[in-house]
């Protein structure tokens, strides 16, 4: 088998031949909270508050605020990565970036109009890109090859439970929005200390470290990493999975809302409720699964295309049948597809970057195939449901139509890498 860069470079983990005690259940604790701080806001509290400024327009609105603050997110995390790879030190922006989401946050909840919440929620993508990207190169900095697929499994398993939290808290401070916010940034803030207390560090050895030239050359670097093959195709697979998948979770609740016939008695956010869970549970099971199993076979391509063909799948459930049972299934098939997805796309990630002295900074731009359609699929859903139905059964039905084709696209994205398997 072919081996990439990152492969070939031995670091000071591959010399121990162990994970540091500790650092699993911190990377799953520190992932969590970023993914509870994700999901309770977009999925939740935000749709929540554009709906209390302009319910007439909330589509077009939550998309704009959306696509605005994706700019934020795919600037900051590569920017973020590469100057933790200058500083050869990850915990530092950790825990900055971990402590500044309080009063990001906050300020996110005392917005009024769709201009500060716009503002604010910038504000909230860029501080916590920073600690995104820093969190992400822990696994390549400390954990060493035989164990990506369990470290990865970790940090996936930080998606099912955060995301079960978040829509949990978000339900829970429906009424009280602001709190709300303030309560997220500060689990945020909690995960980065006891991240940075408890997984001490030490400074990369110099072969490690980046070299120590001007930021315009990093800033040209960022997009010469997307030159590599392989590194390219997993760029283009990771964008298109992800964008699929939150274009229809960006609009969960509007979607239950306006689309979905609930069982009387079931509100929009109580169903949202019942749907984190679920998804959680199958999303945590595929996980593990899928992350063990790949190291153990050493397939990773297979993984990846297989989780992305059932995401499609569970995608056409609700656009073929808009029920309550549909989205229970589409919430189970979905948890399998992309649980796995995430977990085993990590390891397979890990092993084909392009330069093992620019592990963050090379992360950081592939985590802009992550944090940007993620944050930027409310802005494409917007344009999907006006143009096919403006909200109604028809828009909605298009929306999940789209994300089963991005998903299907995203699984023949991985065919052509060549430097695993």
């Amino acid at each position: 088998m072919a081996l990439s860069a990152r492969q070939e470079q031995v670091s000071p983990s591959d010399h121990a031949a162990r994970v540091p005690r500790g650092l699993m259940p911190l990377l799953m604790l520190g992932n969590t909270a970023m993914f509870t701080l994700y999901i309770g806001v977009g999925g939740v509290l935000l749709p929540l508050q554009i709906e209390q400024i302009d319910q007439a327009d909330k589509v077009a609105l939550l998309g704009l605020v959306s696509g605005v603050s994706a700019v934020f997110a795919t600037l900051f995390n590569p920017v973020a990565g590469a100057l933790s790879d200058r500083s050869g030190r990850r915990n530092p922006w950790i825990l900055g970036g971990g402590l500044a989401a309080v009063g990001a946050m906050a300020l996110l909840g005392g917005a009024d109009t769709v201009l500060l919440v716009t503002i604010a929620w910038c504000v909230g993508q860029a501080v916590m890109n920073v600690f995104q990207a820093a969190l992400t190169s822990v696994v390549p900095d400390r954990v060493p090859l035989s164990a990506r697929g369990r470290a990865s499994a970790a940090v996936g398993l930080g998606m099912p439970i955060g995301s079960t939290i978040g829509a949990l808290l978000g339900s829970a401070f429906a009424d009280r929005v602001g709190t709300g916010y303030l309560v997220l940034g500060a689990f945020v803030a909690l995960s980065a200390v006891l991240f940075t207390s408890f997984a001490r560090e030490k400074p990369l050895p110099v072969v490690a470290r980046v070299e120590q030239v001007p930021l315009k050359r990093q800033f040209a670097a960022f997009l010469g990493a997307l030159r590599h093959h392989d590194f390219r195709w997993a760029f283009i697979g990771r964008a298109l999975l992800v964008l699929g998948y939150f274009c229809v979770f960006g609009y969960q609740l509007y979607i239950l809302q306006d689309h979905i016939a609930l069982p009387p008695g079931i509100g929009p956010e109580a169903a949202i409720a019942i749907l984190a869970p679920v998804n959680a549970a199958a999303m945590a099971l595929s996980t593990v699964v899928g992350g063990v199993l790949s190291d153990r076979l050493d397939r990773r391509k297979l993984f990846v295309a297989l989780s992305a063909v059932i995401s499609a799948v569970a995608l056409t459930v609700p656009a073929v049948s808009p029920t309550w049972p549909a989205m229970l299934v589409f919430a189970v098939l979905n948890g399998l597809g992309f649980g796995c997805f995430m977990a085993v796309d990590n390891a397979l990630v890990s092993m084909i970057l392009p330069s093992a002295e620019d592990a963050a900074r090379d992360l950081g731009v592939l985590n802009m195939a992550q944090a940007g359609p993620q944050i930027l699929a409310p802005f494409a859903a917007s344009v999907i449901v006006s143009l096919c139905g403006g909200g109604q059964g028809g828009g909605y039905t298009a929306l999940f139509l789209a994300g089963a084709v991005l998903s299907l696209l995203g699984a023949l994205a991985v065919r052509p890498i060549r430097g695993v398997r």
